[in-house]
């Protein structure tokens, strides 16, 4: 590669590391000890998820979010071509699917679930939550098991989609009051609600009771179980990525502590990891991730 295609690559890999920086600061926290390649991959793929998730979420109407979302799919269908985007999240992916072994399937998966969300319906049971964060998440583990077990012999495929549904079942609840009031969105399922006599009007006026604690505590321990599914399987993930793939996993896992220390207020209060508790989480991981190796 000539030095001027070498620069413009390092630019377009900033460009992807720029949004992840700007957008989750507990990811690039985890992954900043990755090898170089290895974390400008993560910051592709991250850039590419965000980039669609935002196609549908940052307001228009209706068919200006199908748009969107079309020309990001229209995009993916050329690159799957092997056609030359000038963009340099697409340049960047195209280095990506160079150095790794991916598949495109889970990116096109990825739109699928973005899609779910232009025309949102609330899910009727806990299956619907996991086959939704699937689609939005699971997809995101599928994209980087390339790049973290890129020496494994083990399948962990379905451990992968673990851990990205447990992250988004961790999103839907630090974040019930916010997805209510930006986009008229329910994650929680209709089943639960209806089981806790818990409503649309309960969340519209904030309410945490006994109710809703229960709903939450129960997706929580889902969430939870999946994590520590994900922890099981760490040993079999490459020496180089496995301190980091579990950092990410429990800084994620901290979220729902968070909304307890909280006392459930996922409606106005921003529940987040402290830089201080980032420092503790972190050097818990480092004696955990040396045990299993």
């Amino acid at each position: 590669m000539r030095l001027t295609d070498q620069t413009l690559l390092d630019e377009d890999y900033r460009y992807c590391e720029d949004i992840i920086k700007q957008n989750s600061k507990s990811f690039y926290f985890a992954f900043l000890g990755l090898p170089k390649a290895k974390a400008n991959a993560v910051y592709a793929i991250y850039a590419f998820c965000r980039i669609a998730d935002d196609s549908v979420d940052l307001g228009g109407t209706r068919s200006e979010k199908i748009n969107a979302l079309n020309r990001i799919y229209q995009e993916l269908s050329l690159f799957q071509d092997e056609k030359e985007l000038d963009h340099p999240l697409w340049r960047a992916l195209r280095d990506v699917f160079t150095r790794y072994k991916m598949d495109i399937q889970p990116f096109f998966d990825q739109l699928k679930g973005q899609r779910r969300d232009i025309d949102f319906t609330i899910p009727q049971t806990m299956s619907q939550v996991e086959e939704y964060s699937y689609y939005v998440a699971g997809t995101v583990g599928l994209m980087l098991l390339p790049i973290i077990a890129s020496e494994s012999e083990q399948d962990l495929t379905q451990q992968a989609i673990s851990l990205g549904v447990a992250m988004q079942i961790t999103n839907i609840l630090r974040d019930v009051g916010e997805d209510y009031r930006k986009n008229n969105r329910i994650y929680l399922p209709l089943y639960e609600m209806e089981s806790e006599s818990y409503t649309e009007e309960d969340i519209k006026q904030a309410r945490i009771n006994i109710g809703f604690i229960r709903i939450w505590e129960k997706m929580a321990s889902r969430a939870e179980a999946l994590f520590d599914d994900f922890q099981e399987v760490i040993k079999y993930f490459d020496k180089d990525s496995r301190f980091q793939v579990l950092l990410s996993a429990r800084l994620y896992r901290g979220i729902l502590n968070a909304v307890r220390d909280n006392e459930y207020d996922c409606f106005f209060k921003r529940n987040f990891i402290s830089p201080m508790e980032m420092q503790q989480i972190q050097q818990e991981t480092k004696v955990f991730a040396s045990a299993s190796t």
